[in-house]
């Protein structure tokens, strides 16, 4: 387990290496913070600790002994830090998450259900998602994605998180793989002036990692009762992030796209919904975008077919 203050090299590198595997790429305080020194400094304060008792004062000593020999070495001169940078021009700072980062649990979970409900209106359910602090992933992100598009549309697409041209914007899928989405749109005659766009998670994750389920479970509540006010008469789940969390579904994506689901609200309204290929597994992967390509047909016809 990594330390939870490191004091070697050995246990820095740990604790880096564990950030590193986590997401971490952007710094919660405003100033650097130079742990090899700090580890230097304590490295030398314990060897001057453990020198002190080993030099007992001798029965006949010499009154002309100079004070350096009588004292241990002190910690005042520690070794030059391994980082080749002076400690003391460092400002000290604890090592610690802010204060404000909630843990996901229930209880942030149960929080997110009572707001989401409480919200009327699509602007307010913005604002309770703006004011809210049970997730975590909030205070590494630099703008709450909330959605795009028009709120009054038949068709609401919804992704999975945000990445970093979205988090930069606020706004979702406007990177490469929004780019190929609004493709996609326009070859069923639809554009983002018809369309209502949003995604599961509002807030991008660090690194771009994996949403955690816990993360996941807490989001949810605001994605329902947005999908709830918006009322689409159709849905597209945009990967398999998307369809396991809106359809209560374990299938992979691949089994899953192509085949009419149904996402029930909380108020019981029943509304096709249609799994279908990230964009951005899209651009890994371009010989499926004849799968995605059938699938935007079905939802042409199913929109036709509901008008």
């Amino acid at each position: 387990m990594t330390a939870a203050s490191p004091d070697t090299p050995a246990e820095i590198a740990e604790l880096l290496a564990f950030y590193a595997s986590a997401g971490v790429d952007d710094a919660l305080e405003d100033a650097p913070i130079n742990r090899f020194a700090e580890a230097a400094a304590k490295s030398a304060e314990r060897r001057a600790a453990e020198r002190a008792p080993a030099a007992p004062p001798r029965e006949a000593a010499p009154e002309s002994r100079t004070a350096p020999e009588q004292a241990p070495a002190r910690a005042e001169n520690p070794p030059a830090p391994l980082s080749g940078l002076d400690a003391a021009n460092i400002p000290d700072a604890p090592a610690r998450v802010p204060a404000a980062a909630a843990v996901p649990d229930e209880a942030q979970a149960a929080a997110a259900r009572q707001l989401a409900a409480s919200a009327s209106t699509l602007e307010e359910l913005r604002q309770h998602m703006a004011a809210f602090d049970g997730c975590n992933l909030k205070f590494t992100a630099k703008n709450l994605v909330f959605a795009d598009g028009n709120p009054n549309a038949d068709l609401m697409l919804v992704g999975e998180a945000p990445g970093r041209d979205e988090d930069l914007e606020g706004l979702p899928f406007v990177g490469r793989s929004g780019r190929l989405l609004d493709r996609m749109l326009a070859a069923i005659g639809l554009d983002r002036g018809s369309a209502y766009i949003a995604n599961v998670i509002p807030w991008r994750p660090p690194g771009n990692r994996t949403p955690t389920p816990h993360e996941t479970e807490i989001c949810r509540p605001f994605i329902e009762r947005q999908i709830e006010l918006v009322n689409p008469k159709v849905l597209i789940n945009l990967g398999g992030p998307s369809a396991k969390t809106l359809l209560n579904t374990t299938e992979g994506i691949l089994r899953l796209r192509g085949n009419w689901r149904v996402h029930t609200t909380a108020s019981g309204i029943a509304i096709p919904a249609m799994p279908t290929l990230h964009p951005a597994y899209l651009l890994r992967t371009p010989a499926h975008k004849k799968l995605a390509w059938r699938d935007f047909l079905e939802v042409k016809a199913k929109l036709k077919g509901l008008a």
